[in-house]
């Protein structure tokens, strides 16, 4: 465009000009994609308490507290893991407690490190005494070298726990029977491991957690443990996944707030993508301009 050459015409002037032309053509451009990147208003309903993301995060394996604290930030979770054992609870010096904003995030005590029932039990009643939480992730491990879950003692500590008053959101294997039965039980979710914690190799039982997600409608199905990158996320939520927690996979990237932003959008997009529902897959190719019409 050009401007009338008159020494009358100041360069605030002009740049109103530029306003009125340049800002309507702009706004046809942004708006809708603006509307589309804000946040769903699909919330995560837990024993009916809601969350706006869908990515729960824990706050093991970084380099620093600076460093998770910047991860945390970076992935808009709203609820993060502490690990009741592994945290210095008594605040005598620096602590990981320090670093997180109980204001900003819901504090998730988890029994990481517990092998028996007991343990777990004790570890979650000590989350609770120091004020952390009646919200437990429970975690009973049953191996050691494939951190598999002992589900008969996750069993058995659920009931304890809920009969306790505790809200119980235990890791489990991908077995159903043992799923509803941690329902039966008062679980506040059912969270499955889509492969073993810390190993990165993405969501390796998807004929597994589609049947759970069949299967259990009345509590939350989250995905925990395997997810190595943002596809993975995305993948776990495709298949029906209410949310996906997950903290190597972020902490032992090489840059790890990237990381925690990717999983954000990894979550997010396959959370759209599943409500969206995906198109039948097709042994053979399907036009996709119909061939109706076509000038010859």
């Amino acid at each position: 465009m050009e401007f009338p050459r008159s020494s009358n015409v100041t360069s605030a002037s002009a740049i109103s000009t530029v306003r009125k032309i340049v800002t309507p053509a702009l706004d046809c451009v942004h708006r809708p994609f603006f509307r589309y990147n804000t946040r769903m208003n699909d919330p995560l309903v837990i024993a009916g308490r809601s969350f706006r993301s869908r990515l729960i995060v824990g706050t093991g394996k970084y380099k620093s507290f600076q460093e998770t604290a910047r991860a945390l930030e970076a992935s808009g979770a709203d609820m993060v893991t502490v690990a009741v054992r592994r945290v210095n609870l008594d605040r005598s010096k620096e602590s990981l407690l320090d670093y997180i904003d109980s204001k900003k995030y819901f504090l998730l005590p988890n029994t990481a490190g517990c092998y028996t029932a007991d343990e777990a039990i004790r570890a979650a009643r000590l989350g609770r005494e120091v004020g952390l939480s009646d919200w437990v992730k429970l975690e009973v491990i049953g191996d050691q070298a494939t951190l598999y879950p002992d589900v008969q003692a996750t069993l058995e500590a659920t009931r304890v726990l809920v009969s306790e008053g505790f809200t119980v959101l235990p890791y489990t294997s991908d077995d159903i029977v043992f799923a509803k039965r941690l329902i039966d039980a008062g679980a506040a979710a059912v969270m499955p491991l889509g492969a073993p914690i810390g190993s990165g190799m993405g969501i390796q039982n998807q004929a597994h957690i589609r049947i759970l997600r069949e299967m259990i409608t009345g509590v939350p199905l989250i995905v925990d443990a395997g997810v190595g990158t943002a596809s993975d996320a995305a993948i776990a939520m495709e298949l029906g996944a209410d949310a996906v927690l997950m903290n190597t996979g972020i902490a032992n990237a090489q840059d790890p707030v990237l990381m925690a932003e990717a999983m954000h959008h990894g979550v997010l997009a396959g959370r759209q993508a599943y409500l969206a529902g995906r198109m039948p897959k097709k042994l053979y190719a399907t036009a996709s301009s119909p061939l109706e019409g076509v000038v010859r």
